[in-house]
């Protein structure tokens, strides 16, 4: 297989949860053994939502020690903070003069926030862009992304091929790869596990606060005796994430005979998911007791990131003639 670029940010909006492991970080720590990846947490992005400056701090440090601990490689990958590259924004604006304005309108983040009557600003309008930006300032070759957000990889494919249109052949086109589909994330009301909802189970909570969750999680009120689908039922659709096939399928049997309850099955799964995580929160804890060691690979990162991103925005200004040289 040839190895690619592969690009991808993640926002510090909060710690990090069971959805957020299973649909996008796993993959990224995937990715980094076989390709050149750059990964950075997206704390400009964020600004358009997480107005507190203490708790954005916080939160790009924990972004940063979490992805660490669940097996980012600073040797294999890039990792960054976004702001800490300084070329990205103005590798932005450049693009903003080639984006027209029905593209942005029609993206849906800016659409339904305003259908819904919330304040919609400038910076969620040119999100598009800034995530272009950050796509194009490494070359990148593939993007992972999870559904919801490939309109916004095909606004970054537009501008860029407006700009190499109009100025030459300055930018690579990359192209979206779907994260692969895991098993549906449910969260502990039995909808899509996500911050909006407050239904998440974080990766790093207390073992404690963890079973406290499971053990309150919804469920129906089927009698124990009889059987269950296991595919249709959240309690098994998280359990089958964390063990492998055979464990998956004794379960499934289990939930087709009936005679359980499901009191047996959240105890299982708070089980199997502290000792899934188990290492990485060692490896955590490790790395807040040696904090500068975490400072040191931000700072070697956003060297490597902005060596790149300095070349690519570079030769965007002498296309269109900001550079005399």
């Amino acid at each position: 297989m040839t190895s690619m670029r592969i690009l991808s940010g993640i926002q510090p909006t909060g710690r990090f949860h069971w959805g957020n492991y299973f649909g996008a970080i796993r993959q990224y720590i995937a990715l980094q053994e076989e390709n050149e990846a750059y990964y950075f947490i997206a704390n400009l992005h964020a600004l358009t939502t997480v107005r507190e400056p203490q708790r954005l701090r916080e939160a790009t440090r924990d972004a940063a020690l979490d992805l660490l601990a669940l097996g980012l490689d600073p040797q294999r990958a890039v990792l960054f903070v976004q702001s800490d590259v300084p070329e990205v924004s103005e590798l932005c604006w450049l693009l903003m003069t080639v984006a027209p304005l029905g593209l942005l309108e029609r993206c849906h983040a800016f659409k339904e926030k305003k259908a819904r009557g919330l304040m919609a600003d400038a910076g969620l309008f040119t999100y598009p862009v800034l995530m272009a930006a950050d796509i194009l300032a490494y070359d990148a070759d593939l993007v992972p992304v999870g559904e919801d957000q490939v309109q916004h990889i095909e606004v970054c494919r537009d501008l860029a091929r407006s700009f190499n249109h109009l100025f030459g052949e300055v930018f690579t086109i990359p192209r979206a790869q779907l994260m692969e589909r895991a098993a549906k994330v449910p969260g502990t009301d039995g909808e899509k596990m996500s911050k909006s909802y407050g239904n998440t189970i974080e990766i790093f909570e207390e073992p404690a606060a963890v079973r406290k969750k499971v053990m309150r999680m919804t469920t129906d009120s089927r009698p124990m005796e009889e059987p269950k689908d296991p595919e249709s039922d959240h309690l098994y659709q998280l359990y089958a994430l964390f063990v492998g096939e055979g464990e998956r399928q004794a379960m499934a049997d289990l939930y087709r005979r009936g005679g359980f309850g499901y009191g047996d099955v959240k105890k299982q799964l708070a089980a199997v998911a502290e000792q899934f995580f188990a290492e990485a929160r060692q490896r955590r804890a490790e790395l807040v007791r040696h904090g500068e060691r975490v400072d040191e690979i931000l700072a070697q990162g956003a060297v490597r990131a902005r060596r790149k991103a300095g070349d690519v925005l570079r030769r965007a200004q002498r296309a269109c003639g900001l550079s005399i040289a």
